[in-house]
């Protein structure tokens, strides 16, 4: 058993502790190189400055306050998510909160739901469902277990996107949510989300738009003339939709936005509470604590960048998304699944080991992205990955090449 680590009887200098965490450092993978396929998304040097300044001014700052002592940081949330309802196509009364990441916005979409399921049916709704694809995130099913809620993951159809009419008959009195997402993560393809907003409309349904990965990707590049499905509150059935800021939307991490189509949907998923010696005690969020830098660092590239900025950096991405799927069609037995829209792209060969081939790529000094089913790998490019791309399809192609059979065990992914 490994030893405890002591909790320091003196302190350290400042040059010791610099010392020690660039050498704990030593070990990590080069993400700047472009050698990690996801947890890292790059755009611009600039637009890494801008964001790191804005944080590091507001580095002490506690978004918690924002109403009351930074109300600073007040005015730049609630701008934030203004011009996130505006890029979205929300209604007048759309309201919204900048939040942790993609988990902690679905956590709160889905508590929003239920509670607005239980003012609409009544008390006797204690429970319900979710109805998802599944290909969904387990964002959800992570909420669901908070809120003991039943998950429906439902198969995808043949072109990996959400089965309609399979949601559909999966649908009872007791559902009250169903979701798709722009992109899906396991193949990076777009959930047919009109399709699903008719079904919530038919149905009573709240619908659940997780475009966490592509929310600020795919306006910008339906703008450059691509073919982006319609996804967001132009689509009536589109009940909240949460969309982060620290992935395409090139921000400092911790940053995302959950959004709803009105202040009421808005409200129930929110906490006021009343049951302490302090008084009432309110948030938007799930947590209380936010960092304050996040909050203005988002602010500060929203507004460096602009909608001509994303723009320019969506047409590098889909170009570079382009040249990684010919790059990898080439590669004799391997084949993309899916016809992905936007940056995350899932292969394989199923006449190959994938395992085996996410081993060598790994002894490559590349961090290999996983899917389980079909068995292959998986990468979410950034323009981190822009620069390295003829050296990981080189890569790719030598491992591949010496690739043993397809063995009955395939490939697990773990992330």
């Amino acid at each position: 058993m490994k030893a405890r680590s002591a909790f320091p009887e003196r302190g350290r200098p400042r040059g010791d502790i610099a010392a020690a965490l660039a050498e704990m450092r030593e070990a990590d993978a080069d993400w700047r190189g472009g050698r990690v396929p996801l947890y890292v998304f790059g755009a611009l040097p600039e637009v890494e400055e801008v964001g790191r300044e804005a944080f590091m001014t507001f580095f002490s700052e506690n978004a918690l306050g924002a109403r009351r002592a930074f109300k600073s940081l007040g005015r730049m949330e609630e701008e934030i998510v203004d011009m996130a309802l505006g890029l979205f196509h929300a209604p007048a009364d759309g309201a919204g909160v900048v939040t942790s990441g993609g988990t902690e916005s679905i956590l709160l979409a889905v508590k929003a739901c239920r509670d607005f399921a239980r003012a609409r049916r009544g008390e006797r709704f204690l429970h319900g469902n979710l109805v998802l694809p599944e290909t969904a995130h387990p964002a959800f099913d992570k909420a669901a277990l908070l809120m003991d809620l039943e998950v429906r993951r439902i198969p995808v159809a043949g072109d990996l996107r959400a089965d309609i009419a399979a949601m559909a008959n999966a649908v009872d009195t007791e559902t009250s949510m169903i979701a798709g997402s722009v992109p899906c993560f396991p193949y990076g393809v777009i959930d047919p989300i009109a399709e699903l907003s008719e079904l919530a409309l038919s149905r009573g349904l709240w619908l659940h738009v997780d475009a966490c990965v592509g929310g600020y990707l795919a306006p910008f590049a339906r703008d450059l003339g691509r073919p982006i499905p319609e996804f967001d509150f132009a689509l009536p059935g589109v009940a909240a939709l949460s969309a982060d800021l620290h992935k395409f939307g090139f921000c400092p991490k911790p940053a995302s936005t959950i959004l709803f189509r009105d202040t009421t949907r808005a409200n129930a998923g929110g906490f006021d509470l009343d049951v302490w010696p302090s008084g009432r005690f309110t948030t938007r969020t799930l947590v209380g604590t936010r960092p304050g830098g996040s909050v203005a660092a988002a602010w500060a590239v929203l507004n460096h960048l602009g909608r001509e900025g994303y723009r320019a950096i969506a047409a590098r991405l889909i170009a570079m998304r382009d040249a990684y799927v010919a790059g990898i069609e080439a590669i004799p037995g391997m084949r993309v699944f899916g016809r992905p829209e936007l940056t995350i792209i899932a292969f394989g060969a199923e006449a190959l080991d994938m395992a085996a081939v996410a081993e060598d790529m790994a002894a490559r000094g590349w961090v290999p992205g996983l899917v389980r089913r079909p068995p292959g790998l998986h990468i979410m490019a950034s323009l981190l990955h822009e620069g390295v791309r003829d050296r990981y399809l080189g890569d790719l192609a030598a491992a591949v090449a010496a690739a043993p059979p397809a063995s009955a065990t395939g490939v697990a992914a773990d992330y």
